[in-house]
């Protein structure tokens, strides 16, 4: 089996959702599964209590809301990036997993945070057999072309646009 690079990108809701169904999926097949999260760092989401409940690991690595790049605390970010990144690059190497979801990578390449072409050398060199999901905003051209299958989620409407709060087990 070859490996296999997927990639959900685009302004719409639903990237990491789209990514964690198919951890879900992969789970119901026996396979293991790992997902690392860029930029992201809140454990009171209603997804990490299934995704572990489930046997699922996640890990945490970002520091949440990423400031511009002037401003003082943009090296931390780099720095918990580049800390998720070391890990994401010995889980793709260690023939562990089956699956891998890299949340929020798109993201941390878009921000500068991660350097573009480390990412896609890691991708082109993890071992197959494999199943890597990429998500987050603004995916680079070169990570589109190096994907398999590439999703581009566009919003047409969103309830918080209309003045609906973000809700449990819907937004978070």
């Amino acid at each position: 089996m070859d490996k296999n690079i997927l990639l959900f990108t685009g302004t719409g809701k639903g990237k990491s959702t789209a990514a964690f169904g198919m951890a879900l999926r992969a789970v119901g097949h026996n396979q293991r599964v790992l997902i690392i999260q860029f930029m992201k760092q809140d454990e009171s989401v209603g997804e990490l209590s299934s995704l572990q409940q489930l046997g699922i690991s996640v890990i945490q690595t970002g520091l949440g809301f990423v400031p511009r790049p002037e401003n003082p605390r943009y090296p931390e970010h780099q720095q918990a990036a580049q800390q998720g990144f070391a890990l994401a690059c010995k889980a793709m190497n260690s023939g562990d997993y089956d699956l891998i979801v890299l949340d929020e990578m798109c993201g941390a390449v878009a921000k500068g945070l991660l350097e573009e072409r480390a990412v896609t050398d890691a991708l082109v060199s993890a071992p197959a057999p494999l199943n890597i999901v990429l998500t987050g905003r603004d995916a680079t051209v070169n990570m589109i072309a190096l994907a398999d299958t590439v999703s581009h989620i566009t919003p047409v409407k969103h309830a918080l646009e209309q003045g609906v709060p973000a809700r449990k087990g819907v937004e978070f």
